[in-house]
């Protein structure tokens, strides 16, 4: 039987977040509140860690560069600030914690890029013929 803190955390939880992983060039967006006004603000930069895996605390940190000064920001994924996030670009990497990005300059400082593909589906009537499938 599950206790009451069990479904409170269970409801809080999101269910329409990608798969982000470390080396992922994602896109933000968090609602902030200024006094009695609120606006959505963007945070384009790389994930350089995600902590936690799929509970409710789960915490990822994006790291960018501006102006030649590293930013980095630690963002709650279940937490109902954040609007929408966004894979803009998916790096190959082969770990889990990328923080020796904090002192690499240059080319060391790239990730190769993975090739990542949304998934479309393109739908051929029946009737038609596709080219190159046999035909003469």
């Amino acid at each position: 039987m599950p206790t009451k803190l069990e479904t409170f955390i269970k409801s809080q939880l999101k269910t329409d977040l990608p798969d982000i992983r470390p080396g992922d060039t994602i896109l933000v967006s968090q609602k902030i509140r200024e006094g009695d006004k609120e606006r959505i603000q963007d945070f384009e930069g790389l994930v350089i860690a995600r902590k936690h895996g799929k509970e409710a605390g789960a915490t990822i940190t994006v790291r960018k560069v501006i102006l030649g000064i590293g930013v980095e920001r630690i963002f709650p994924l279940c937490s109902p600030t954040i609007k929408k996030v966004e894979i803009l670009k998916r790096g190959r990497v082969r770990r889990a914690k990328l923080y020796y990005l904090r002192k690499a300059k240059g080319k060391k400082a790239k990730l190769k890029r993975k090739e990542f593909t949304q998934v479309m589906s393109e739908k051929i009537p029946i009737g038609e013929k596709t080219e190159g499938a046999g035909n003469k």
